[in-house]
């Protein structure tokens, strides 16, 4: 989308403003595509998830790598959703809503729909079962 909107302005200001060669709008199209794309495909590279014993493990960042841990007693509740760009590509993302002020919720993207399915059935249960081992 990005690439569509850099590409129209330098259209309109080398239509309207400068007397500038046709391939420049092209070029900043293209390039603008390939450097979007290359930084989609490390960052899916470079994204992972692990269901532990007792916490949901995150990793994820190009730039700045982030480790986030979720233990099961703080998750609140989990969704499954799909947006219309996930719908499309046939994906589906799983969010996992926690007890907390800053960042209380992790999104889990890039999953099949039945693998973001039965992610939230394995959450929910493993929430289930820690709150009843943490009870007093």
């Amino acid at each position: 989308m990005l690439a569509v909107v850099l590409g129209a302005i330098a259209w309109g200001v080398s239509r309207f403003a400068f007397d500038l060669p046709v391939y420049v709008p092209a070029a900043v199209f293209g390039v603008t595509l390939v450097v979007g794309v290359g930084y989609a495909a490390i960052r899916y590279r470079l994204w992972g998830y692990e269901v532990r014993e007792d916490s949901l493990y995150l990793e994820r960042g190009v730039f700045t790598r982030v480790r986030t841990v979720v233990p099961f007693v703080r998750i609140q509740h989990v969704d499954s959703a799909r947006g219309p760009v996930e719908r499309l590509a046939g994906l589906a993302s799983t969010v996992v809503y926690t007890a907390g002020s800053r960042g209380a919720d992790v999104t889990i993207p890039g999953l099949t729909p039945e693998g973001s399915d039965d992610l939230q059935d394995r959450l929910k249960r493993l929430a289930i079962r820690a709150e009843g081992e943490d009870a007093v």
